[in-house]
């Protein structure tokens, strides 16, 4: 357990983080791109090659809580002068050992970029110490700081404005120090003392207010109360309720197989405001022939409160790549001791349950401001994403579709669209041959959608520029193609409500 952080101490380091240019730009530029990718994957020693003799901040500090090496305590003292070597103790980010100071935690530089209004920011994320600089396992209660899974949740979170907010499993706080920028207020829960600690040590050192910590597990913590966001990197990971496999509290929940996820779906609406938005990532197994998208369907349909609910899965595992990715996040490798007694764990686990598949992703669900739930999606998109503005792309998504649900045939026969700006066009061509044999339409941003069109949507979208309705749009290509106008209406309607929901088009 931390000590309860100091907030005169917090702000020190932090003054002193700055003053030092304590940076990931000046980290990575310190020892290059291949040594901070490397570090990504517990590999410390090509970070440390590259820094050299260097003894300025910057190297001594990335040395210290980036690499977790040990620093002579008179190279700490001046690289931090307002902290000093006391002050990282007191915070218990560090212990003196001799005449050097040892790290107790990482103090990771995170740079968050953001499509919203001021762009981005710029946060300190301490956590515990990885396998890498433990030299070994991690202990159960570690608290595991900024990985690509975070940082992609975080990009999910909606920018628009809220009152209250909830994030639940908070671990180091990155969620909850996310929802911050635009929620006034954030209560961040989670079943570990040790993780709240970081919370709060994150919050004071990021000069970040509003953020109240509960300790409990799921909605115990906040019973009876309502939200009108909800954020969570729950411990979805699917473990073996077996005596010998370790239990670690950041990613396994205590409950069999994926209940962790589907008790969270079930129970989110009773803390939800009406047109409440409460965002997840989880897991979710094919078990006995039933597709995994099609069970977390079932949870939506047995949540108390109707919800709305968009679920996209982003990539699926057979049961021995997830066994093996989950015993070595662990620091458990192939050829140390216990690696393939936890791989049969694994396996033997997922026999039982009949389990042959499980997929990752991401879920939306909203309490419906008023009357029944309108949004119903369950999709796979197994392909990378294109970058920032995630959150920006599901709230205008979350807008179109509320647009679109009030707008019969009739009304969107009447609306004027706009291709969006990041939407380009490829033509395939046989050498020789006029006509494409193959027309697509690609997405530049929201989730890097590509998809085949037919000549008579593609004319359409190209003619969308928000000067004519799409009905007249549509009767002039109609007539173009000496098609039926009425056909290609009850056609291409259907299929303009979905590229405005995804983003391809927008109204005018």
């Amino acid at each position: 357990m931390l000590p309860e952080p100091d907030p005169a101490r917090c702000r020190d380091l932090a003054d002193d983080l700055r003053s030092a240019g304590y940076t990931a730009e000046a980290l990575r530029s310190g020892w290059g791109d291949a040594a901070d990718d490397a570090i990504a994957r517990g590999l410390r020693a090509p970070a440390d090659r590259a820094l050299g003799g260097r003894a300025d901040a910057v190297a001594v500090l990335g040395r210290l809580f980036m690499l977790g090496m040990p620093q002579p305590a008179a190279s700490v003292t001046l690289a931090l002068p307002r902290t000093g070597v006391d002050g990282l103790v007191r915070l218990g980010l560090a212990e003196v050992d001799g005449d050097d100071v040892r790290p107790l935690a990482v103090v990771r530089p995170q740079s968050y970029a953001d499509a919203s209004a001021d762009g981005g920011s710029s946060w300190w994320i301490a956590s515990d110490l990885d396998e890498a600089a433990l030299g070994g396992p991690l202990p159960e209660d570690h608290v595991l700081g900024v990985g690509g899974a975070s940082l992609t949740l975080a990009a999910l979170q909606l920018p628009t404005p809220a009152r209250r907010g909830l994030d639940i499993g908070a671990g180091c706080g990155i969620q909850a120090l996310r929802a911050r920028r635009s929620v006034d207020h954030v209560v961040a829960t989670d079943i570990s003392e040790r993780a709240l600690a970081f919370t709060r040590l994150n919050a004071l050192l990021n000069g970040v207010d509003g953020i109240e910590v509960r300790l409990g597990s799921l909605f115990e913590p906040v019973t009876g109360e309502r939200f009108d966001r909800v954020v969570s990197n729950p411990p979805f990971v699917i473990t073996p309720r077996v005596a010998d496999v370790p239990a670690y509290e950041y990613r396994d929940g205590g409950m069999e197989g994926d209940d962790v996820v589907a008790a969270f779906v079930r129970g989110v609406g009773g803390h939800l405001e009406p047109g409440g938005v409460a965002q997840l990532l989880g897991n979710w197994e094919t078990r006995a022939g039933v597709p995994g998208l099609e069970r977390v369907r079932g949870w939506v349909e047995e949540s108390a409160v109707p919800l709305d609910a968009w679920v996209v899965e982003r990539e699926s595992l057979d049961p021995l790549s997830y066994a093996e990715l989950w015993v070595r996040d662990g620091g458990t490798l192939p050829g140390t001791p216990g690696f393939s007694r936890l791989i049969d764990a694994w396996l033997d686990d997922f026999t039982a349950r009949e389990v042959t598949e499980v997929g990752f992703g991401y879920l939306l669900l909203r309490r419906p401001a008023e009357g029944e739930p309108t949004l119903r999606r369950f999709e796979p998109l197994h392909q990378s994403l294109p970058g920032d503005g995630l959150g920006v792309h599901l709230a205008e998504a979350l807008a179109a579709h509320d647009r679109l649900t009030a707008l019969d045939d009739e009304g969107l026969a009447a609306s004027a669209l706009v291709v969006s700006p990041d939407v380009t066009e490829a033509r395939h061509h046989i050498p020789g041959q006029e006509d494409p044999t193959v027309i697509e339409l690609r997405q530049g941003g929201g989730f890097g959608r590509a998809l085949g069109v037919d000549p008579g949507l593609a004319a359409l979208v190209g003619a969308c520029d928000g000067d004519l309705p799409v009905g007249v749009l549509i009767d002039a290509i109609a007539e173009l193609l000496e098609a039926d106008a009425a056909a290609l209406r009850a056609d291409l309607l259907p299929r303009v409500r979905e590229l405005t929901f995804t983003g391809f088009l927008r109204f005018a």
